[in-house]
């Protein structure tokens, strides 16, 4: 003959059904959702403008070709202008950067067309060019800070 022990007897916190406290509950993970989906996103992105520069750098002829370069025209100098406002508000950065990009964008096709220059190798390298360009020192500070804030918690 088996006895029926009941939880609430032996742990008076544990009720036997029902309620968060049972004796086999599960541990949740209390990160959001989303979260974990940011780096891929990213990499993603990065790997398409990367393919659509290098689509159009080497002349490649693909039906990917124009949406993967538009892509790199837009994100690159976005992703370079957004990285040098760092301190503004979330929200506002990327509207700014968006905006930048497509200045960005226009003033090179103006000055290549003005100059008798134009060339879609020559479009894209030229906005990558200056993507790095403006990306490169804000690296730079953003590695100098860490490096300062390092040093003087030491």
């Amino acid at each position: 003959m088996t006895a029926s022990v009941d939880c609430a007897t032996l742990k008076p916190g544990i009720r036997r059904f029902g309620g968060a406290k049972t004796p086999m509950h599960t541990i949740t993970d209390k990160r959001p959702a989303g979260g974990d989906s940011l780096p891929v996103i990213a990499g993603a992105a990065v790997g398409i403008a990367a393919i659509g520069a290098a689509l159009a750098l080497a002349d490649v002829h693909s039906p990917l070709r124009a949406p993967f370069t538009l892509f790199f025209l837009l994100a690159a100098p976005a992703l370079a202008i957004g990285s040098a406002l760092r301190g503004l508000d979330a929200l506002i950065r990327p509207v700014l950067a968006v905006a930048g990009a497509l200045a960005l964008d226009l003033l090179v096709a103006q000055a290549m067309l003005a100059l008798q220059l134009w060339s879609a190798r020559g479009g894209v390298a030229a906005v990558g060019c200056l993507s790095l360009l403006i990306l490169v020192p804000a690296l730079l500070t953003r590695l100098t800070r860490r490096r300062r804030m390092t040093h003087s918690q030491e």
